[in-house]
């Protein structure tokens, strides 16, 4: 099989990269066409919503077109294999009582079972992270657990809308499967109903608790991104982290983030702090100049872990989708690098690949 990564034309990479950028990884609505109405959500201006736009405090956003053009023509990408397969697979049990048992699918979802109840975050089981089924970046591992495998799902955590994030797809099949209770922030959920007949998410602006029951709690908490889906819709709806309470342990879940200053994750240690295990992402954060203000690179994720101060991180966001200039191998190597620098346990924050399986306490 040839790849499009090392053996395509150069017409024929630029055009992928156009594709599988749009609204994915900062270059989708490049050619910011700007609305005088917000096109998913109508509400009140606050310190990250200007009556149109969401935006980061601070100022850091998305990069223009002349910043993806230099990113596109003026730099070179290392070339990734054809298939990356992972030594591990789940197939998860249909309820966990006690403790929490967290798999990792693949690129940013994950499958948290705790206190009977099955949480999805950020589900994508897609071939491809793009618009479009026939270009952008293919999967290049297979999910760590198979669709047809999940367990009944009663909760499922969309972080924001870029298709490597939000699937509708997927979503659609869990809604028809489960309906289960959708939790997004600000504006995505009229994304999905849109997408999704009969479909019903749930809302939620940073700061927002939603109260399951039982003595579990989703908290919408602020992170550093932006989001769009084409090229006229840029920052119209919120992108935020999540993280759960179960009672008896905590679970930090980011889908993307930049660094910034750091004061998210110091914020998140302050609000809670006791955190079992952070999932942080690793990956797509070559070249910096066009990465760094919405991805962290292994180094910056590093620095989180300790200002969140989990007592154990999932590294994720690579090894799935090429949608950056680094390596497939760079982000594990560039984490234990960096994990050795400040003489952090390697066990402590691992580089997670599709089907690793997390236990924290005791589990059934």
């Amino acid at each position: 099989m040839t790849s499009d990564n090392q053996k395509s034309t150069p017409s024929r990479r630029r055009l992928l990269k156009w594709l599988g950028a749009l609204g994915l990884v900062g270059a989708g609505g490049g050619i910011a066409f700007g609305r005088e109405r917000n096109a998913y959500y109508n509400g009140p201006v606050s310190d990250h919503f200007d009556g149109v736009k969401f935006f980061n405090p601070g100022g850091r956003g998305p990069k223009g077109l002349g910043t993806f053009l230099k990113w596109t023509f003026a730099t070179r990408a290392e070339p990734w294999p054809e298939h990356f397969a992972s030594p591990h697979r789940d197939t998860p049990p249909a309820r966990v009582d006690t403790g929490v048992r967290v798999t990792y699918i693949g690129h940013a979802s994950f499958l948290v079972q705790t206190m009977g109840r099955n949480i999805l975050i950020d589900p994508v089981f897609a071939d491809r992270a793009s618009p479009v089924r026939f270009a952008g970046p293919h999967r290049v591992n297979a999910p760590g657990i198979a669709f047809d495998d999940l367990p009944n799902i009663d909760t499922v955590l969309v972080t924001h809308n870029h298709y490597d994030h939000m699937d509708t797809r997927t979503l659609k099949n869990l809604w028809q499967r489960n309906q289960p209770r959708i939790i997004t922030p600000l504006g995505n959920d009229t994304i999905l109903a849109s997408a999704i007949d009969g479909l019903h998410a749930t809302a939620v602006d940073w700061g927002a608790t939603i109260d399951l029951g039982g003595g579990m709690k989703i908290h919408c908490v602020p992170t550093q991104h932006w989001s769009a889906r084409g090229a006229m819709d840029r920052m119209h709806a919120l992108w935020a982290s999540f993280v759960i309470e179960t009672g008896t342990h905590t679970i930090y879940a980011i889908g993307d983030t930049g660094f910034g200053d750091g004061s998210t994750f110091s914020a998140v240690a302050k609000r809670f702090p006791v955190i079992d295990l952070a999932l942080l992402p690793i990956g797509a954060y070559e070249p910096r100049f066009m990465m760094a203000d919405q991805h962290m690179n292994p180094e910056e994720a590093v620095i989180a872990l300790e200002l969140c101060g989990a007592k154990a991180a999932l590294g994720h966001h690579w090894g799935t989708f090429k949608l950056t200039n680094e390596g497939i191998e760079r982000p594990r190597e560039h984490l234990a690098l960096a994990l050795a620098s400040k003489a952090i346990p390697r066990d402590r924050f691992v580089a997670a690949q599709p089907g690793l399986v997390r236990v924290i306490g005791s589990s059934a």
